[in-house]
């Protein structure tokens, strides 16, 4: 039998995998007055907007690919998370302020206050995120 468990996997054992460190810290935006904190923040650093239907089996495939495209050189970019759901006057208005079209999910960058990049869907996960760091 002792084929068989290393094939499969004996009762009790446990495979133990390396778990993979997260750089990415994610900020929820649920407020208006957020908006304005973005803007200012933009203008000394790149901020990323996640806009995110969370009953959109697309949009939670991205978000997990998303969250892997995160390494340590990534760690200092300010990500708000837009659950579009819950919030879906805040998306009005980001969409407005930032004059890009609603899209779920979608990835805004804002560097001085404007938007200069954002993709949705699949578009996502081909963003080079150094670009902004």
């Amino acid at each position: 039998m002792g084929i068989f468990n290393s094939m499969f996997g004996g009762k009790g054992e446990k495979k133990s995998t390396p778990e993979k460190k997260s750089f990415l810290n994610w900020i929820p935006l649920t407020t208006l007055e957020q908006l304005d904190e973005i803007k200012a923040q933009s203008k000394t650093s790149t901020v990323l907007i996640f806009k995110h239907s969370t009953r959109c089996g697309i949009s939670s495939m991205v978000i997990k690919q998303f969250e892997k495209l995160f390494t340590e050189e990534h760690q200092n970019l300010k990500v708000y998370y837009l659950d579009l759901l819950n919030y879906r006057n805040i998306s009005d208005e980001v969409g407005y302020i930032f004059q890009v079209m609603h899209q779920s999910p979608q990835l805004i960058v804002v560097k001085n206050g404007v938007s200069v990049h954002n993709a949705s869907h699949y578009d996502i996960t081909q963003t080079n995120l150094t670009r902004f760091v």
